[in-house]
């Protein structure tokens, strides 16, 4: 209970800080960075405040397979199981990462204004047309050398097995002609599920798989890309769960 209740004063004070220094940089103008570089304030309003709340909770995150990255900018693809995964994967992925996430974070007083100035795009899934919109500002980022985190459950799963996948978020890759960087990860369901508020800290872990590319691809084929991809996570988690299984 009282790591659940520092990680909540952590959350708080940490978001404050974190969104007035995004804004204050947006409103003085300050350009983010592109070239797939890393640093700036609008990264580190990201992955400072995501390391800051994963010390609070006592998560540490293990990675394997960072070195299968390329050297340019991708779409990662992740299960999503709690609020935990975006907080390790923002604190993990090399380079400037933003990510696609559902129109009502935008919602959150000043947290939600902060991700939209640092770029991170937001969908509204009950409007096709403004999806598109948003999924086209979402290949503009891409191309500008920054890579993107797309959750292609479109929602937490309630179980922690993997959902089926949404068809928008290859499509986007597809668009942006980059390839999808497949990521596994595993313990964020334990920690806080959805719907409940009470932390069971345990080491984070992430496996992130070999790239698949998308060049020469045409939207017409997101459904075979999705497909791959979600072979290619559950392969992950196979990998992970045969690994711990040997300790």
């Amino acid at each position: 209970m009282i790591r659940t209740l520092w990680f909540y004063a952590v959350l708080v004070v940490s978001s404050i800080v974190h969104s007035t220094g995004v804004l204050v940089a947006a409103l003085l103008g300050v350009k983010r960075r592109s070239g797939g570089g890393s640093g700036g304030v609008y990264d580190w309003g990201t992955n400072d405040w995501s390391r800051q709340l994963l010390r609070a909770a006592g998560t540490p995150v293990h990675v394997t397979g960072l070195e299968r990255i390329p050297d340019r900018p991708v779409v990662f693809a992740s299960n999503h199981s709690s609020m935990f995964d975006i907080w390790a994967l923002a604190a993990t992925l090399p380079g400037s990462v933003r990510f696609v996430a559902k129109q009502e974070l935008a919602g959150i007083p000043l947290l939600g204004r902060a991700m939209i100035a640092a770029g991170h795009v937001t969908i509204d899934r009950a409007h096709p047309a403004r999806a598109l919109e948003a999924y086209h500002r979402a290949a503009a980022v891409i191309q500008s050398g920054i890579s993107t985190v797309v959750l292609p459950e479109g929602t937490r799963s309630r179980t922690g097995e993997l959902l089926p996948f949404k068809n928008a978020p290859f499509g986007l890759a597809i668009a942006a002609q980059v390839p999808v960087v497949p990521v596994y990860v595993r313990n964020t369901f334990e920690i806080m599920p959805k719907g409940r508020f009470l932390l069971r800290p345990r080491p984070i872990e992430i496996e992130v798989g070999d790239p698949i590319p998308t060049a020469g691809m045409t939207v017409e084929r997101r459904q075979e890309l999705r497909d791959r991809v979600y072979a290619a996570i559950l392969g992950l988690k196979a990998r992970v769960d045969a690994r711990r299984a040997a300790r």
